[in-house]
């Protein structure tokens, strides 16, 4: 047995293997047992990505219905329904630029870079450093690492560190009544600048960290590796912000939001190792909170529900890559 599965209590192999869910059984035959598996082609055109592929426009784009034509930019909607569907297809999935119709997404994602470089209407015209960062990632991730228009977005991320050298969602380091707070977000207003001598947030750095790490240079940085001390000094503490400021978000895996489990992967790949003190605390607490089911939870506060299954399958198989990147 492998060194990351004598870590755990119960082997979760046997678990996934029996998964109904024929991405779950390829991607732990791949990634956690190193076995030979069918090109990554049969995943593209499995049912479930498939329903998804189809929901696709011509311009690259996903619509959800209903949005309000009242928020700018007036496409925020298919801006936040294309990275949605983005992520799960390249995150997923493992979809690459090589399938044209995520070439034709990702095109489409570009389209809202600014001349700054920054990837801008997630939160109005304000500065979304940490929507910026997750989305160059998953660019990166889908085969865009060389492309000057991911160079710009990252050379735009590094000028708008704090003092500290990790990041914030610019506009949350000013006090604004709730009144305020939705104007900036929702309408047409000047992009407002960080006060850099406010603290960093971590759940923006997570964020953030997403395309260094995602990078093959820019993770050997000594910008992103300073950022990463930060990160993990913040472990199970509440953030300096108000938004997903509890503790208990550390622990709760649910979409693209910053947790432990984000954390600990990025990290990894920016060379932080097990005996970081910090980063060992973090293992230990997977390795003690791992069901009898030899799962996880999805939120650590909250009971198990039947039908979180598909959800958890997929959140222990993330889990064990980590695991597997830090133990061997």
């Amino acid at each position: 047995m492998t060194d990351w599965r004598k870590q755990l209590k119960h082997d979760p192999v046997p678990v996934l293997l029996s998964s109904q869910n024929k991405a779950i059984v390829y991607f732990t035959k791949r990634d956690l047992l190193n076995e030979p598996v069918e090109p990554i082609s049969f995943i593209w055109g499995l049912p479930e990505p498939q329903k998804l592929i189809r929901k696709q426009q011509a311009d690259g784009s996903w619509k959800k219905s209903g949005g309000n034509p009242a928020v700018y930019p007036p496409n925020h909607s298919s801006l936040v329904e294309t990275f949605k569907q983005f992520r799960i297809l390249v995150e997923r999935y493992q979809f690459t630029k090589d399938h044209p119709l995520i070439s034709k997404a990702a095109e489409f994602l570009f389209t809202f870079q600014t001349k700054e470089g920054d990837i801008r209407g997630f939160i109005g015209n304000q500065y979304a450093t940490y929507y910026t960062g997750y989305v160059l990632s998953l660019l990166i991730r889908a085969g865009y690492e060389a492309d000057p228009r991911v160079e710009k977005g990252i050379k735009w991320l590094l000028s708008m560190r704090q003092n500290d050298g990790a990041w914030t969602v610019p506009f949350t380091t000013h006090e604004y009544d709730r009144e305020m707070w939705l104007k900036l977000t929702s309408k047409y207003m000047e992009s407002l600048a960080p006060d850099r001598t406010k603290p960093f947030s971590h759940n923006a750095t997570d964020m953030v960290l997403r395309a260094f790490a995602a990078h093959a240079k820019y993770r050997n940085s000594k910008e992103a590796k300073a950022a990463g001390v930060l990160l993990k000094s913040r472990f199970f503490k509440p953030d300096a912000y108000t938004s997903y400021q509890s503790p208990k978000y550390w622990t709760r895996f649910a979409f693209w939001w910053p947790n432990l489990l984000t954390a600990l992967n990025y990290l990894s790949l920016l060379g932080f190792t097990k005996d970081d003190p910090d980063i060992k605390r973090g293992l230990n607490w997977f390795i003690d909170n791992q069901q009898k089911d030899a799962l996880w939870k999805l939120e650590s506060t909250k009971a198990v529900s039947t039908k979180d299954t598909e959800e958890r399958l997929w959140l222990g198989l993330n889990i064990c890559r980590m695991l597997k990147r830090y133990f061997g």
